[in-house]
């Protein structure tokens, strides 16, 4: 018997009462069924408008005098880390003056300095484990000093001179070291993200109790490689902390004119990604913010996206003058009341553990290592000119092969010419 003919005999000596009870058992799905989103349907044509939804709100600790606004929100830091905080981003602070000062006497070709955003670093870091691979972009500069990156590294490295890991390749401030997890930073905006997630996909496949960090400035999110990192960080489920620096200004462009919308945070929950905005000047709102954001992403293995909001004190480096697009009453505000170091020592003031005495001893044992490390820096020897061939490759090709012989023909016709004395072998 066919199954149209088997049905139509149960209906048949079915009772019209049994019928009814049939089909009032079957519910017409009124939800939409597109795969493309997760809604509800709506009978009147709405406009959706920017200004109906609720900005992310901003996390913070302790207050610009140092006040814990709310204790079960006070990490509870051993003495030893609060100061080590607070002296990172002192050294900080001071190996930046003198550099950039360095640079301004033409000792060195460019420099930027991370005045304003050093909570944001030494926050963020301190929540890390060392084992996490960082991706930064060119002003996390804090984030090594709490790792254990030297003066005479940073120094060595902006000088470009032969103990310089990356051998004079790259720019000053493009910092990296294998032995940290911290990858070499690249001048691109924003090439770093896509590369961030793509290593955390391979950790994730690896089952390793791991994440990725990765610093980002808001104008580096206007870049079309930040939203393809977004996407995939999400679409893949990566272990990664994608970490907005957003500092208000994008070279001389401000953030009001770089997005409209909320941010950097408010594209988070629109690419799927579990979000929090913090107050980049307040040290313990960062590293709680990144504590939390550790746990999730390894429980979950799925991204989170932290934006911490702050102002750049500084030019954005040594080839802009930020007093052509901002007011010096700005500045001082921030450089003042608003200041993440300034904010920390009140809290320390308030708990009895900061003296005065021998902060200001640091300070000036800071200043004669930097100084004592340029004046060693800039008598070294710079990397052998053969360098710049190698170290792209693992076997030169022979078109490289062919430039170097060139160049070593130009160079010995033309000695004199070349300040050969400054440079190794």
């Amino acid at each position: 018997m066919s199954l149209m003919r088997f049905t139509n005999t149960l209906l048949a000596k079915a009772s019209y009462h049994r019928i009814g009870r049939f089909f009032s058992t079957i519910k017409t799905n009124h939800e939409p069924q597109f795969p493309g989103a997760t809604s509800h349907y709506i009978e009147t044509p709405k406009l959706t408008m920017p200004t109906e939804m609720t900005p992310i709100p901003i996390y913070r600790v302790i207050d610009s005098a140092g006040a814990i606004l709310d204790s079960s929100q006070d990490p509870n830091l051993s003495k030893e880390i609060i100061q080590k905080m607070f002296r990172d981003m002192v050294l900080l602070n001071t190996m930046d003056k003198i550099l950039y000062e360095s640079q301004r006497q033409g000792r060195i070709s460019f420099y930027m300095t991370n005045y304003g955003e050093e909570a944001s670093h030494i926050g963020s870091a301190a929540a890390l484990e060392q084992r996490d691979l960082i991706y930064g972009q060119y002003r996390e500069a804090g984030v090594l000093v709490w790792r254990g990156f030297k003066i005479s590294q940073f120094i060595d490295q902006c000088y470009g001179n032969v103990d310089d890991a990356g051998r004079g390749k790259q720019m000053p401030v493009h910092y990296g070291s294998k032995e940290l997890n911290f990858v070499t930073i690249s001048s691109p905006l924003a090439t770093q993200m896509p590369q961030a997630v793509g290593a955390a996909y391979a950790i994730k496949r690896k089952n390793n109790d791991t994440c990725v960090a990765c610093y980002f400035g808001e104008g580096a999110a206007s870049e079309g490689d930040a939203h393809a990192a977004f996407n995939f960080a999400a679409t893949l489920d990566c272990p990664v902390i994608l970490f907005c620096r957003n500092n208000g200004f994008a070279i001389s462009t401000p953030s009001c004119e770089q997005y409209k919308g909320d941010g950097i945070a408010g594209r988070g929950p629109a690419y799927g990604i579990a979000t929090i905005r913090v107050d980049g000047t307040d040290i313990f709102a960062v590293y709680n913010a990144t504590k939390l954001a550790r746990e999730y992403v390894l429980k979950n293995n799925k991204p989170v996206l932290i934006e911490a909001m702050s102002y750049r004190i500084s030019h954005h480096s040594t080839s802009d003058d930020s007093s052509a697009y901002r007011s010096a009453d700005e500045v001082e505000i921030w450089n003042s009341e608003r200041h993440p170091i300034s904010r920390l020592k009140n809290y320390m003031i308030s708990k009895g553990i900061f003296n005065e005495s021998e902060e200001n001893t640091f300070v000036n044992n800071v200043r004669k290592k930097v100084l004592k490390q340029i004046s060693e820096s800039e008598k070294k020897l710079k990397p052998n000119w053969k360098e710049m061939f190698e170290d792209v490759y693992h076997d030169m090709p022979n078109h490289l092969k062919e430039q170097m012989k060139e160049l070593e023909e130009h160079i010995a016709t033309h000695r004199d010419a070349y300040p050969l004395k400054n440079f190794k072998n």
